[in-house]
This record gives C-alpha cells, structure tokens and sequence, in this order.
C-alpha cells in the first residue's frame, strides 16, 4: 500500500521511494544551477577590490552592470530551446549537459583578465539560467496530478535557495577557505563551477527520466511547438514576438552604458542586433509553419489537443509573478532605506523578507493547487492577491510603522511566489508531450518580466513602479478567468503507472 499514500508532509523525506529521492536529487541540481547563475552579486565588491581602476585595475563598477545585464541575456531564448530539448532527449541528459558545460564559462569568468573575455563568459553563463524548466518536466513524469503542484513547488522553491546560498557562502569561501578577499575571488568561483560539474555526472547516473514500466512521452524532433488549430498557430507566434522584444530591450539597455566614454554598444552594432533578432523571429515562424501546417493537415487526435490560450494566460502569471520578484528584490533594500532611514545592512535584512519566504511560499502555492477541485480559479485568486498586495505597497511611506510595511511585503511575497508555485502546478497539465516548451516559454516570460519592470523601474518613481506591478498581476487576472481552462484530470490516465511505479 505504500505506492498509494497521500503526500503527507513526511513523505517528502521518505527517501525509500524512488520518485521522493528523484524529487531532491533534483532540485539539489536546481539550486546548483542558481548557485552558479549568480555568483557574481557577492563577489562584486571583492572582484573590484581585486582588478578595480582604483587598485591599479582595470575593471570599473560600469562593467559590473554591464556583466549584471548579461548575466540575464540567453536566459531568455535558452529556457525556450532547452524546452525543446528536454522534450526531444528527456531531461537527465539535458540537466546533466546543462551542468557539465556550464562550469567551463564559470571557469573562464573567474579566471579571466579582460572585459571582452569576462563579458563573453558571462553572456555564456546566463544560459544556466534555463536550468529551472529542466526539473519542472522532470518531476512531472514521477508525480500524479494529486501531488504534482506540492512536488513541483517544493522543486522550485528549495532550489531557488542557490542565489541566496551563492551570497551567504561565497564572500566566506573567498576569504576563509582561499586565504583573501584578492585572488581568493576567483578561486571561489571556480569552486562554485567544480560543484556544478560535478553534479552533472552524479545527477547522470542517479537518476532516469520515468519509473520503470513507464514510457518517455515526448517529441519526435527538436522544433517549435505543435498547435491544435491554425489560430493556435498564430497565437504562439504573436506570443513569440516578446521574447525577442526583450532582447532587444536588454541590448538597448547595454547601449546606454557607457565604459571609457565610449557605448559599450555603439548605434551600428545597436541595429545589426535588432536586424539579428529580426531575422531570428522570421526563421522561427517559417519554422513554425513547416512544422505546423502539415500536423494540422494530417488531423490532431483527440488526447494531443490543448488550447494555446491556456499557455498564454500561464505565460502572463509568470511575467507578473517571477518577473515582479525578480524586479523588487532589485529595489527593496534602497526603497526601505530611503522610506524609514534604516542603515543599508538593515534594510537589507528587512527586504530580505521578500525572498526568504519563498522556502515555504511556493510548495504552498502548489499544495492548495493541489487541493482544490478547481486550479484555475487558485491561479486567479493568488493573481488577485499579487494585485491588491502591490496597490497597497505602493502607499507604504514614512508615516507607517515598519513592521507594518514588513507585514505588507512579507504577504503580497507570499501571494507572488505561491502563485509561481501554483502556475507550475498546472503546466505539466497543459500537454504532457511538451511540457518541456511549455514550462520554457512561461519560464522566459519570466525573464521577459522582469526585463520589462527593471527598464520600468528606472523611469519612474517608486509608488508608480508597484502600482505597474499591481497593473500587470491584474491584466492576469482577467485574462485568466477568461481564457485559462482548468486541466482537472487532465492526462490521469499517463499518470496511473507513476502512482505505482514511481513510488
């Protein structure tokens, strides 16, 4: 009987069954991804004290941005590609891969002596970032729908732990494993880039992509994604165009920085991106439609049907969720300093409440996902939470208590990420043959997000900044309750072999 057990609070522990230990397995090789991706954030300062212009260095605290924006630059396109991937060779390989070949970046951005060598390794490195969707179709294929939003949100948010992880430990490797704050820098990163390599052969071999006795329900070839109808087709390629835009937003960005008065990226090279870009989206529809047309032609059987509405309207959670955190906790810290006159290291451990939740916060999201009859309408109810949470943030000021203000941030946080954690409660729902593609364009909507709100946030004041945010999470709403159909037992029947054999 112990197959059919409900996913008590103790069963996570229970590593006498498989599908519990594949669950950490995995998200340990999440959170090693996160380790890695940011790395560079708590050793800034150290990196500057080393090789800074003002220590007979050459590097300056305009290269750290430009590093900051490239750090989130392939992230986007890669959560999109490596959705295909994993769909096509199932994610053991492509989580091993991932892990294996991004240590080399990592090794050649601690150890580099230049801004072109440290830019290109960066640049290389934010494809790390894509990591997170690699897990989310892996635990898909080892849990029922009755436990799929718990697992995945447990997935997501023990391993987004990494970044904090990377911050608390990597100053003290630095200083108290290598000897200084000086060379000690690279080595720690390069220690930080030895985990992940390493990681990548265990996690290879300790694990497999379903329980025995289950079939790999995958794609035949790498590709753009199948639709079920020829609006479909023209939805998913309008939904494309964001991506690219925001490419395109990052690559403007880094044009209006500039490095010994000169743009990093001058107007010429400006437009040969957008021109890049440009010829990127056309490849992707002529793609789309070489792929599509023919499928739509032959007739798509009933159990491969979806309606890419749904993708949509999943796509607009994560821009407002995972994009507004990853935003926020960009500007907290300044905005409680500046607000109440705190001291930048108390700030600092007052915003720190935002993230910190998400430990518990996303696991949540996906457990009532899990247990309501209804995963739609938690999806709205946590969006209408995010809403309202950021309106009322954007009246915070010094006439309030703090803790109140704290109170506030730590509720609409939990709001921000038990939504993601319910978002991927419904994704591996979606279609079960491409969860990968649909777990990667919600993912790099994400990122798209969060590329939007940070350009936003530099434009404007600080009470318009969380009302824009109350503005997106609230444009989710409505587009979910009208057009996000609750997949309540959808794919059941795929499932039946992992409630058994994946225990």
């Amino acid at each position: 009987m112990r197959d059919r057990l409900p996913a008590g609070s103790g069963e996570i522990f229970d590593l006498q069954q498989e599908r519990i230990r594949v669950m950490h397995f995995t998200w340990i090789a999440f959170f090693i991804t996160f380790y890695v991706w940011f790395n560079m954030a708590p050793l800034a300062t150290t990196m500057l004290d080393n090789i800074g212009e003002e220590n007979g260095g050459w590097l300056t605290k305009d290269h750290i941005k430009v590093f900051a924006i490239a750090n989130v630059a392939l992230t986007i396109p890669a959560r999109v590609f490596i959705g295909a991937l994993l769909d096509r060779f199932g994610p053991r390989r492509v989580f091993a891969a991932l892990l294996i070949v991004m240590a080399f970046p990592t090794f050649a951005f601690a150890f580099g002596n230049s801004f072109m060598q440290l830019l290109i390794a960066r640049l290389l490195l934010s494809i790390i970032g894509a990591g997170f969707v690699i897990g989310i179709r892996m635990i898909s294929q080892w849990f029922p729908p009755s436990m799929i939003g718990r697992a995945e949100g447990l997935y997501a948010g023990w391993g987004n732990f990494g970044s904090a992880w990377a911050a608390m430990t990597l100053p003290w490797v630095a200083l108290s494993i290598f000897g200084s704050y000086e060379d000690g820098w690279r080595y720690a990163m390069a220690a930080n880039g030895t985990v992940s390599f390493v990681y990548g052969f265990i996690y290879f071999f300790v694990v497999k992509d379903v329980p025995e006795g289950t079939k790999f329900v995958g794609t035949s070839k790498v590709g753009p994604m199948t639709m079920s109808s020829k609006v479909d087709v023209a939805q998913y390629l309008i939904w494309s165009l964001p991506i690219m835009g925001a490419l395109g937003l990052l690559a403007w960005r880094v044009a209006r920085i500039d490095i010994d008065g000169e743009p990093v990226i001058s107007q010429t090279v400006l437009w040969l991106i957008y021109g890049g870009l440009g010829l990127v989206y056309i490849a992707h529809v002529v793609k789309t439609l070489q792929i599509n047309l023919p499928h739509l032609r032959a007739g798509v059987p009933e159990a491969e049907r979806y309606s890419f509405l749904s993708v949509a309207a999943l796509n607009t959670t994560y821009f407002a969720n995972f994009g507004a955190e990853l935003a926020i906790v960009s500007m907290l810290p300044a905005f409680f300093e500046g607000t109440f006159t705190l001291s930048p290291e108390r700030a600092g451990l007052v915003a720190s409440s935002f993230a910190f939740v998400n430990l518990l916060a996303r696991p949540l999201g996906g457990l009532i996902s899990d247990s309501m009859t209804n995963r739609k309408w938690v999806m709205v109810g946590y969006m209408v939470g995010i809403a309202i949470g950021f309106f009322l943030m954007a009246f915070i000021g010094s006439s309030w208590p703090l803790w109140l203000a704290v109170l506030l941030t730590i509720l609409t946080s939990m709001f921000v990420q038990g939504s993601e954690g319910a978002t991927f409660a419904i994704i591996p729902m979606v279609s079960r043959a491409q969860t990968g593609q649909v777990a990667g364009m919600a993912g790099a909507y994400g990122n798209v997000g969060a590329v939007t709100y940070l350009v936003i946030l530099s434009l404007v004041s600080d009470k318009t900044f969380f009302l824009i945010l109350a503005g997106g999470a609230a444009f989710s709403v409505i587009f979910c309750a009208l057009f996000l159909q609750n997949p309540e037992g959808a794919h059941a029947e795929d499932y039946e072999s992992v409630e058994v054999a994946g225990a």
